[in-house]
């Protein structure tokens, strides 16, 4: 499902989408995604596609947290959580730096 989802953020023109192991430092997930948006529009967008990407492969329903206008949407999908960032806050919050611990999978420009 993360390789899905990461397909969608993709083709949805999400912007520096990192997907990162990290079921052997993490016990509350096995996989973050993080992807960048150029707007909050786009960013809403984002999250909006991954939770209908996900919904189509289980049969769970998911939510969004945050608001877009605060540069941070995440979507909890169980094993796998979604950060969507403005540029900005991305780069505030270095969340590849907290988990460079974790195993690079995937990495898009």
């Amino acid at each position: 499902m993360a390789r899905a989802i990461v397909t969608t953020l993709e083709e949805k023109k999400g912007e520096n989408i990192l997907l990162v192991d990290i079921h052997e430092i993490a016990s509350f997930t096995d996989y973050f995604i993080i992807c960048n948006g150029t707007s909050d529009r786009m960013l809403d967008a984002l999250a909006r596609e991954a939770i209908e990407t996900a919904e189509e492969l289980t049969d769970k329903h998911y939510k969004v947290e945050g608001r877009a206008s605060d540069g941070w949407l995440l979507v909890d999908l169980g094993d796998i959580i979604v950060h969507l960032f403005s540029p900005d806050q991305r780069e505030y919050y270095g969340l590849e730096q907290l988990w460079e611990n974790g195993k690079t999978l995937i990495k898009m420009q």
